[in-house]
């Protein structure tokens, strides 16, 4: 019997994609695993680079006490392990890797994909921590007062607002580049002015769908995860995590309702 060599590079390509989704979700999930147990020393990697990017961008000085984390010079202001973002950090690598599996799942990726997410995860990770950090010492000078939240409700529905805005934000900049990409490979001018225009196309329908990937991602790291683990062992689940998972629950809805909104009458318009 003659062998298929379009049916074994086939072959070949589902292996090799069937097993880089096997390290992503390794490599997210041992992350996971470091962070449930890391303390801020362990955290130091990604906590030192933010605290020194918000000083750059507050002026505030931080000064780093073992097993706390960084103290501002006032000693009014911690920037501790819960600040390092790390979910955050495995939910865009999550959605960068993912997405870019799906995207090109007709051909065969190398596997430099995988460390490049990381590193793109990790800066959005600085860049949004520095945001949500910096945020946070604005709104405490800030004489802001809402009735109906208090202000560790606050701090959490500006945190899981800056970050989905992030998230967004980096899965646009990675389709546009991906798009961009799979025009480039055209072979001719015709093939590359037709490759343009299904891209622009699918930009414009498939946007909110990929909002949707981004919040399924985020859905499963922030609330599934805890959900998973949790169940194995009695009282992990507390009353807090369930009045938090309300607010993850709904508060990425205020970024991708408008969003929404806005394809649906310009669909209707078209």
């Amino acid at each position: 019997m003659r062998e298929n060599p379009k049916m074994n590079r086939r072959l070949n390509w589902n292996w090799n994609r069937n097993a880089q989704l096997v390290v992503v979700l390794l490599c997210a999930g041992a992350l996971k695993f470091f962070y449930s147990a890391a303390s801020v020393n362990q955290l130091r990697w990604i906590l030192a680079p933010t605290t020194f990017l918000v000083e750059l961008v507050t002026g505030t000085r931080f000064q780093f006490e073992s097993y706390a984390g960084y103290m501002s010079s006032d000693h009014t202001f911690l920037i501790a392990a819960s600040c390092a973002g790390v979910n955050f950090l495995i939910t865009a690598f999550l959605m960068l890797s993912l997405g870019k599996l799906w995207r090109e799942r007709s051909q065969k990726l190398a596997w430099r994909f995988i460390p490049i997410a990381a590193v793109f995860a990790y800066v959005a990770t600085l860049v949004a921590n520095t945001v949500r950090i910096s945020t946070a010492l604005r709104l405490r000078s800030m004489p802001l007062a809402i009735s109906w939240l208090t202000p560790d409700e606050l701090h959490r529905l500006e945190g899981i607002l800056i970050y989905f805005g992030f998230l967004l934000l980096l899965l646009m900049v990675s389709e546009k580049m991906s798009y961009r990409n799979l025009t480039s490979r055209s072979s001719d001018r015709s093939a590359s002015l037709s490759s343009e225009e299904l891209s622009g196309s699918a930009r414009r329908s498939g946007l909110l769908r990929s909002c949707l990937f981004a919040l399924l991602v985020y859905y499963a790291t922030t609330l599934g995860i805890p959900l998973v683990t949790g169940a194995y062992r009695p009282g992990a689940v507390s009353t807090g995590f369930w009045e938090h998972s309300l607010f993850v629950l709904l508060t990425p809805l205020v970024l991708i309702l408008p969003l929404a909104v806005f394809r649906f009458f310009r669909g209707q318009r078209a």
